[in-house]
C-alpha cells in the first residue's frame, strides 16, 4: 500500500532520557517539545520531498542540497545549523559494497534531518532506529551523530578487513589462476572505489567537529577518534592495494613461465626432428641416385638411423642440461 507522504520514513521527537515519540507529518511543522531534539529521516527522491521540506521549513538552500543528486563527503556550517554529505558501505541485498550509500544531513541544535535515496538504505541509521526504539536513544544531537558516524566507521573497517583477508588467502596460497586474477581485479576496485570516499570524509569529520557549539570536548574527542579510524582505513586500503598489485604481478609471472616454459619444450622438440625433417626430405625426393633405393632394407636402415640420431640428440640435450 503506497503512503500519500512517503517522503517521511520516521520521525521522532527524542528526550534527554532516550525515551522517544514518533511524529507525524502534520506535527513537522511545529517546533520539538521542551528538552527533546526531533529526528526526521527521509526519502530524498520521493515525489512529495520537497512538499515535506517546506512543512518543516527549511530553507531552499538546505531543501536543495538535501535532494541534491550527486554528493561527496563534505560539510557546509550555515548560520542557523551545518549540511554534511556522508557515504556509508552498501549492504542492501544484490548491491555493490563499493557503490557506497550517499547519506545527507541537516544539524541544528534541535533538529536532525537524515535523508537518502530510493533503495539505498544504510544499514547504519537503520541499527540507531533500532536503538531509538527501544527506549535507548541517544540524549542529544551531537550523541546522535556519534552514534551514527561510529557505526558507519564500523562497517567501512569490517568491509576493509574483508579485503584484507581475501588478500591474505591470496597470498598464502602455492600458485594462482586466471579466476584469481578476476578476483583480484574485484578487489582492486573495490579498494579503489571505497577510497574515493573515505579521504574527503575523514576531511568532512574534522570539518563537522570544528562546527561551533554542537559538540562538547568529550564528543569532540569521539569524533576525533572516527576521523583516525577513517585514516587507518584509507592506509590499510592504500596497502590492500599494493598487495593486490604484487599479487596480479606474481601471477601474470606465472602465466609468462608457464608459457615460456611450453614454448622451450616445443623448441627443443623442434630442435630433435629437425634433422629427421632434413633426412626424410632428402631421401622423400624422386630422383635417380639416391643410395638405398635398390637395396631390400633401405628403408629398415634409415629409419633405425634416424632413431639413433634422435636418441643422440637428446641424450645431448640432457647432458646439456637444456631439458
Amino acid at each position: 500500500m503506497t503512503n500519500a507522504n512517503s517522503a517521511l520514513l520516521w520521525a521522532y521527537d527524542i528526550a534527554a532520557d532516550g525515551s522517544a515519540n514518533p511524529v507525524t507529518v502534520e506535527q513537522l511543522s511545529t517546533t520539538p517539545p521542551a528538552q527533546c531534539y526531533r529526528w526526521v529521516h527521509m526519502q530524498s527522491d520521493s515525489s512529495d520531498a520537497e512538499q515535506l521540506i517546506e512543512t518543516m521549513a527549511l530553507s531552499g538552500s538546505v531543501g536543495e542540497s538535501l535532494l541534491a543528486l550527486q554528493t561527496r563527503p563534505r560539510v557546509i556550517p550555515l548560520p542557523d545549523g551545518a549540511l554534511a554529505f556522508l557515504r556509508g558501505i552498501n549492504a542492501n541485498p544484490g548491491a555493490d559494497p563499493e557503490d557506497m550509500v550517499s547519506l545527507r544531513l541537516w544539524i541544528t541544535p534541535s533538529l536532525i534531518v537524515t535523508a537518502r535515496r530510493h533503495e539505498r538504505k544504510l544499514v547504519s541509521v537503520q541499527d540507531t532506529r533500532l536503538q531509538v526504539e527501544e527506549g535507548n536513544a541517544p540524549a542529544s544531537i551531537a550523541e546522535l551523530l556519534i552514534v551514527l558516524l561510529t557505526r558507519i566507521a564500523d562497517r567501512i573497517h569490517d568491509k576493509v578487513e574483508e579485503i584484507d583477508e581475501h588478500l591474505g588467502e591470496y597470498e598464502a596460497a602455492e600458485t594462482l589462476n586466471k579466476q584469481d586474477r578476476h578476483q583480484l581485479s574485484m578487489l582492486r576496485r573495490q579498494t579503489a572505489s571505497i577510497r574515493r570516499y573515505l579521504a574527503p570524509q575523514r576531511d568532512a569529520l574534522e570539518a563537522l567537529g570544528r562546527v561551533a557549539g554542537l559538540f562538547d570536548n568529550t564528543q569532540t574527542f569521539s569524533l576525533r577518534d572516527q576521523s583516525d579510524r577513517m585514516t587507518r582505513s584509507i592506509e590499510d586500503l592504500d596497502l590492500a592495494r599494493e598487495r593486490a598489485i604484487v599479487l596480479q604481478d606474481e601471477l601474470r609471472n606465472q602465466i609468462s613461465d608457464k608459457q615460456n616454459i611450453r614454448m622451450y619444450v616445443l623448441s627443443m622438440v623442434t630442435a630433435i626432428f629437425l634433422p629427421l625433417s632434413f633426412l626424410t626430405g632428402v631421401f622423400g625426393m624422386n630422383v635417380a641416385g639416391l643410395p638405398g633405393t635398390e637395396t631390400p632394407d633401405g628403408f629398415f636402415n634409415l629409419m633405425v638411423s634416424m632413431g639413433i640420431l634422435a636418441f643422440l640428440m637428446l641424450l645431448g640435450m640432457l647432458w646439456k642440461k637444456w631439458l
